[in-house]
């Protein structure tokens, strides 16, 4: 069974940042590629980003590209979601899911870590 857990959110300020990790089992990690969405209160579920199986590549969505930086560590089977310049519309339940690495990703099933950003 797929098992995906998400940590790391918070309330940050604008212009502040947060590292997500996501500790995934139940599956071979290193050959799926992996991916972030987020929900924003009132709105649809959002693709962020995603990364390739071996981590050498990655996407972003234009919204976050140039502050937000995907990585993953296979042998701790781990995808982690730095996040900097923060702004409020950054708020959101952040989810990580399978595959994804274009758009295209597994429904969440987890239950994602709540990011606030609010002076």
């Amino acid at each position: 069974e797929v098992q995906l857990v998400e940590s790391g959110g918070g309330l940050v300020q604008p212009g502040g940042s947060l590292t997500l990790s996501c500790a995934a089992s139940g599956f071979t990690f290193k050959t799926s590629d992996m991916s972030w969405v987020r929900q924003a209160p009132g709105k649809g579920r959002a693709w962020v980003s995603g990364i390739s199986s071996s981590g050498a590549s990655t996407n972003y969505a234009n919204s976050v590209t140039g502050r937000f930086t995907i990585s993953r560590d296979n042998a701790k089977n781990t995808v982690y979601l730095q996040m900097n310049s923060l702004k409020t519309e950054d708020t959101a339940m952040y989810y990580c899911t399978t595959r994804g690495f274009n758009g295209a990703y597994d429904l969440p099933r987890s239950q994602g870590t709540q990011v606030t950003v609010s002076s």
